[in-house]
């Protein structure tokens, strides 16, 4: 199964000149003009941020912007060559119009998707989306994932106690309330090299720890892959899920 869930504006080619103060890359057109791009992705970008690899920028019209270009994607230099998706604002979205579509099978069928919600026992959390309409309300996290040891994504690829918290707070929901409510751990692979899934423990073991709790509490854990072309974002299915 292959489904376009995405389709980007016009993109442009161009080298990965190199990355710098986490929001900015250099990127070298095939016209051999140099342009500086917004880097949505402000964690390490583990694999994907080498020099010399091929990359996937648009252009942007807004004239509030200081920047007129977005790094989309970049591309793996080595004998997969395998597109990666680079910008983090993409996941949310693309889930967003999937839900709302029914298009994700374990999480299909609810009516109203609500973006953002309050809740949780730490203060200032908001679920990325809060499904209502069904038997149960439907508590979902997105994580996007970019990192992988051959067919395997993992995630995190750095500490994260943000991370640490959403699920400390899934659980506490899966613990209290498990007749009204479930609670999903979504991880957006967002490249289609990989068929499997697991946490990443070499770089934030707390975090393995905790998601094998939430699964234990009844926490659910959903992997979907997806194919980045310079056509868009294909939904490619379900990864197997190895904790």
């Amino acid at each position: 199964m292959s489904v376009l869930v995405h389709s980007y504006p016009r993109t442009l080619s161009g080298t990965l000149v190199k990355r710098y103060k986490r929001f900015f890359v250099d990127v070298e057109l095939v016209n051999g003009s140099v342009v500086t791009a917004h880097c949505p992705n402000t964690g390490p970008m583990t694999g994907i941020s080498d020099p010399y690899s091929p990359v996937m920028i648009v252009h942007n019209d807004d004239p509030k912007r200081k920047l007129r270009y977005t790094l989309e994607a970049v591309q793996m230099r080595d004998a997969t060559r395998t597109w990666v998706g680079a910008n983090t604002n993409l996941p949310n979205r693309v889930i967003r119009g999937m839900l709302e579509r029914h298009q994700i099978e374990p999480i299909a069928g609810y009516e109203t998707v609500r973006s953002e919600v309050k809740y949780g026992t730490e203060g200032k959390s908001r679920v990325d989306f809060l499904l209502e309409g069904g038997d149960r309300e439907i508590y979902v996290e997105v994580k996007n994932t970019t990192w992988s040891d051959g067919d395997l994504a993992l995630f995190p690829d750095t500490v994260t106690t943000r991370g640490q918290k959403h699920l400390r707070e899934l659980t506490q929901i899966a613990r209290d309330r498990p007749d009204d409510a479930r609670c999903i751990m979504l991880y957006f692979i967002n490249r289609d090299d990989c068929t499997r899934f697991a946490p990443g423990d070499d770089r934030d073991p707390e975090y393995g720890q905790l998601l094998r709790e939430a699964v234990e509490a009844g926490v659910e854990v959903v992997a979907c892959r997806f194919r980045v072309s310079p056509e868009g974002l294909h939904y490619l299915g379900l990864a197997e899920v190895e904790l």
